[in-house]
């Protein structure tokens, strides 16, 4: 079962999902989540120092940083995927985000048909900022919150994968959006 914690130096909360990805993030009463998108994608290290850069340019620390939109050139094997990963989360780690094994950051993963990039980049950032007068709700789904916790491999955790129907999309969604309930 998802479980929603709050992530109080990002001013915002998540479902606990995966050591790599948090199911979904939602902005704390004073905060809201803005989205910022790369004009092409960037390499993972050179990303994560412009992301550094720009929410320091901001007046944001890295910790804002609450999902991100990552384009990757094809399907990671289960291995390749772990891989992957732990690589990703050593710069999140280092931000004090990534902590004994939880991610709060949310997270999507596409593999674009056309143009794909020749490396795992990033494509949208989106971070919190303080907004003391909205009473807008924000929030940020993970492309992967469809996937259910354990199961020997991640293929295998989707729920009905690539089936995209209306009834498949309305049990997918109430999935993800289950998680919320919670907390």
């Amino acid at each position: 079962m998802s479980i929603v914690q709050p992530f109080p130096a990002g001013g915002y909360r998540f479902i606990s999902h995966q050591f790599q990805y948090s199911g979904g993030v939602a902005a704390e009463p004073g905060s809201r989540i803005e989205r910022a998108r790369f004009m092409r994608p960037v390499p993972l290290t050179e990303g994560f120092d412009a992301i550094e850069g720009y929410l320091g340019g901001i007046g944001r620390p890295p910790a804002a940083l609450c999902a991100c939109e990552l384009r990757s050139p094809a399907q990671f094997s289960d291995a390749r995927f772990v891989a992957f990963n732990r690589q990703y989360v050593e710069r999140l780690a280092a931000w004090e985000i990534f902590r004994d094994e939880v991610n709060p950051v949310a997270r999507s993963n596409v593999c674009p048909e056309i143009d794909p990039p020749a490396t795992p980049s990033f494509y949208v950032v989106s971070y919190t900022v303080p907004d003391g007068n909205s009473t807008a709700r924000s929030f940020v789904a993970a492309g992967s919150g469809e996937a259910r916790d354990g199961g020997p491999s991640y293929e295998g955790r989707i729920i009905r994968p690539g089936d995209q129907s209306p009834e498949a999309m309305r049990e997918k969604a109430r999935f993800v959006l289950g998680g919320w309930s919670s907390g």
